[in-house]
């Protein structure tokens, strides 16, 4: 019988564990997880005339109670807001309305590619009139990123007269303008298309783009469309994919500080559809079988003139707008009053707006932590009496992270 100090015995434990991780991760599941396991609802509102109509996809929860509209970021969808609102349904009384922006998941609009943030604040608020009619309900405006410009230039203006609240989670206007000066090689950085849904939410997760497994399998299903058709349509869609994502080495997700660490000797995990060209010549009938994949659903690096606008002089105008605030930061590399800029902290200094620097996480906060995301807004709604807590919280609705 082996002692306790027998040195073989580590060994064997420390070769155990890992057996049981490479166990654990060959049984991780990343199929898609449908919307309705979150939201009560989905609805195509429908904007303008028969002859010039926008119609724009919606989820909704919750039946009493104050309005948080919810904006996402760039490139994502009203998806990314499913766990949270999970979360935060069953923290406060409410109602959710989580729209998918201009150009963004299943919206469609006349003019897509038209994304300054004057159009995409006057979408916000005809989507929520075309809802809740001239005299909606209360308004808390929550935007991420890119939704929380697009939630702070809707608030300021005089589109919306019954915002009562502003919150914008991991936007400052600083770093957002740092960022833009490396957000196109990130974009470059990424693959262009999947084999299947399910290898876009392994990236997803695996990469750091989203931390948080259960918010990956049902976000990334409003981020990437499969793209089927003859060799004609199929020419101009097909583009070259970057590099596989490093198993187990997750790349830094920040954008605002515009951090992205790669350093792992793990073997390279190629989730990605190699570049096929119907035109080519040497082409051979089963390559056109890897046409069948997935593709971002929209290209922001065709946007990038809209960049600036987004996020220029939001400091300012967040600091003006004349309701409760709150700004909710990642604590990432950096704490609290660091990650500001100058007019920020100047008016953080004042009063003029609620601040929490949530545990580290990426720059998709609201999906790697929603739990902590949904207490920290809970919160907001509780302390300014825009709504009631509910008797019974649970800390997620998916059965596997309860």
């Amino acid at each position: 019988m082996a002692s306790d100090l027998d040195p073989e015995q580590p060994q064997r434990s420390q070769l155990s564990m890992w057996e049981e991780n490479f166990d654990m991760e060959k049984k991780r599941d990343y199929s898609p997880v449908s919307w309705s396991e979150y939201f009560e609802m989905m609805d195509d509102v429908v904007v303008g005339t028969a002859e010039s109509k926008d119609v724009f996809r919606v989820y909704k929860s919750g039946g009493d109670g104050p309005l948080l509209v919810l904006l996402h970021g760039g490139g994502h969808s009203a998806l990314s807001w499913a766990v949270f609102t999970a979360a935060v349904t069953s923290r406060v009384t409410c109602r959710v309305l989580a729209m998918d922006l201009r150009g963004h998941g299943a919206t469609q609009v006349q003019h897509a590619e038209d994304l300054s943030s004057h159009t995409m604040s006057r979408d916000v608020a005809n989507v929520v009139r075309a809802t809740y009619g001239e005299i909606p309900p209360p308004i808390i405006l929550v935007g991420h990123s890119m939704g929380g410009a697009i939630a702070v230039h809707a608030a300021c203006g005089p589109l919306l007269s019954s915002v009562v609240g502003l919150v914008i989670i991991d936007v400052v206007e600083g770093s957002a303008m740092d960022m833009l000066h490396s957000m196109q090689n990130f974009l470059r950085g990424r693959p262009k298309s999947f084999k299947t849904l399910d290898h876009a939410i392994e990236w997803s997760f695996k990469s750091g783009q989203i931390r948080n497994l259960e918010s990956a399998k049902v976000s990334m299903v409003g981020q990437v469309l499969r793209v089927e058709g003859d060799e004609g349509d199929m020419a101009e869609q097909v583009s070259p994919v970057g590099e596989g994502v490093t198993e187990g080495h997750k790349e830094y997700y920040d954008l605002n500080c515009a951090t992205h660490k790669a350093e792992s000797t793990a073997p390279e995990v190629n989730l990605s559809v190699p570049e096929v060209r119907p035109s080519d010549p040497e082409v051979r009938p089963s390559d056109l079988e890897t046409l069948n994949a997935y593709y971002w659903k929209i290209d922001l690096s065709k946007a990038e003139k809209y960049w600036d606008g987004w996020f220029r002089g939001i400091s300012n105008l967040f600091l003006s707008c004349n309701v409760p605030k709150l700004l909710l930061l990642a604590g990432a590399l950096f704490k609290g009053i660091d990650r500001l800029d100058r007019d920020l902290t100047i008016g953080q200094m004042q009063g003029k707006f609620m601040m929490q620097v949530l545990p580290p996480c990426g720059h998709a906060v609201h999906e790697d932590t929603p739990d902590k995301v949904a207490d920290a807004l809970a919160s907001f709604l509780i302390r300014h009496k825009f709504a009631e807590t509910r008797s019974e919280t649970k800390s997620s609705s998916f059965p596997f992270m309860r």
